[in-house]
């Protein structure tokens, strides 16, 4: 970007809860010549396995960014939106009726928005199945990636209902398609029953490594991010957000809720102690409007897409 980019609606003169609906109330992709990250809504909810409602995320996601105050971000000390052009590429126009349809519709959006391989893109889903062609897509410029995969759930079944993608297998399909880089993924906030242990010897053999919900009690958030830290490496990082990580008491509004998860403040430690990670992209997934309360789910889930975009924005590719 060789212009100033173009903030948001600034909250001195028009008040957060009036004007453009956007995230955070940035540009939408129409609105600037160019752009170094893209927040991209996907719509699709076709894989969900208990409750449906996160085709719905991304607005709901987007409406209680109104909340956030996105021109300084105090613990991670930067202007984001001052350094790098973010804009809202809008929602994927996918069918709700054919998984295959959709996910080729959500890959092909995603190559498009990357353009020249430089642009990094932030999905809100939708349910986790959108994390798959989002990384088939990181794949073509990254090659295979590390995956830092925060959740409650290993999302590494093989079917569910003979169904090879769901929300719940989406991480085997991407070891099976290489796109994981060998021995640089690892899972966060893990909880909750397996249908059988054979489950978590299969996630092992995948090449995962787990830190479980339970874990943060003993080693702290400082254990957590040295073991993240060091798992990834200076490999390009995807990060998937399955706002489940969080305990249902700070985020009600999802598919497949359990208890015993981290809370608010400990998910935001270890995430912005990522700061200096070569992320390439993220997604923030089943956000489930029509259970939550408050907008307490949606709020959280703003929250962390807006980090994502703070910490991509500190690490630009001509910055490294």
């Amino acid at each position: 970007m060789t212009e100033s980019p173009i903030g948001p609606v600034d909250a001195t003169k028009v008040p957060r809860f009036a004007g453009r609906g956007t995230f955070a109330r940035i540009p939408e992709i129409g609105d600037v010549g160019d752009y170094d990250i893209a927040v991209l809504g996907v719509p699709f909810d076709g894989g969900t396995s208990y409750r449906p409602g996160a085709r719905f995320g991304p607005m709901g996601i987007r409406q209680a960014s109104r909340n956030l105050r996105p021109r300084f971000h105090v613990e991670l000390d930067t202007a984001p939106l001052e350094r790098v052009q973010v804009v809202d590429a809008g929602d994927v126009p996918c069918t709700p009726y054919n998984i295959d349809d959709a996910l080729k519709q959500v890959e092909r959006h995603a190559r498009e928005l990357r353009g020249d391989g430089l642009k990094r893109i932030i999905a809100l889903g939708g349910d986790h199945t959108v994390a798959l062609p989002m990384l088939r897509a990181a794949k073509e410029t990254y090659g295979p990636v590390a995956l830092v995969h925060f959740d409650a759930h290993l999302d590494t079944w093989d079917t569910y209902f003979n169904a090879p993608i769901t929300h719940g297998t989406v991480f085997r399909r991407a070891v099976e398609e290489g796109l994981l880089a060998e021995e640089k993924s690892i899972h966060v906030g893990i909880r909750g029953p397996v249908y059988d242990e054979l489950d978590l010897v299969d996630d092992a053999r995948f090449g995962f490594r787990v830190i479980r919900a339970g874990d943060l009690d003993v080693i702290g958030i400082d254990g957590a991010v040295d073991a993240v830290r060091r798992r990834v490496g200076d490999a390009p990082v995807y990060v998937s957000v399955d706002i489940d990580v969080l305990d249902p008491a700070f985020a009600p509004g999802t598919g497949t809720p359990e208890m015993g998860g981290l809370n608010s403040r400990e998910l935001l430690h270890v995430l912005r102690r990522l700061d200096g990670l070569n992320i390439i992209g993220g997604d923030i997934v089943e956000v489930a409007p029509a259970y939550d309360h408050a907008e307490i789910t949606c709020l959280a889930a703003a929250t962390v897409a807006f980090d994502l975009v703070t910490l991509m924005s500190k690490n630009e590719p001509g910055d490294r």
